[in-house]
């Protein structure tokens, strides 16, 4: 895939993760600055997610820990455990008590 393919992807999922709180989490806030989406609950918990250009993956950092995604397949899995980026991030909105969805 070259750059400006994985950007469109990576932008397109930063995106859908907007919409999807804006859907529905009203105890968690975002703030997008560039490449660089910070989720943060009233827990005071965040979650951030990014776009890693030079390796072409979609980076997402939370409490529990640190995951690298690619697109492979169709869809953003993990290099490490080959989870799906947004069933991880369902799992990890919903340890904060919220329930989201993307669609």
């Amino acid at each position: 895939m070259n750059e400006s393919e994985f950007n469109r992807l990576a932008d397109t999922v930063l995106a859908s993760i907007e919409t999807a709180i804006d859907d529905c989490c009203e105890d968690a806030d975002y703030h997008r600055s560039g490449n660089v989406l910070e989720i943060e609950f009233d827990s005071g918990s965040k979650v951030i997610v990014n776009r890693h250009d030079i390796n072409q993956e979609i980076w997402l950092a939370a409490p529990s820990g640190g995951f690298h995604y690619a697109w492979q397949e169709g869809r953003w899995l993990s290099s490490r455990d080959g989870s799906e980026l947004f069933a991880r991030l369902a799992e990890l909105f919903a340890a904060q008590g919220e329930s989201i969805s993307f669609g």
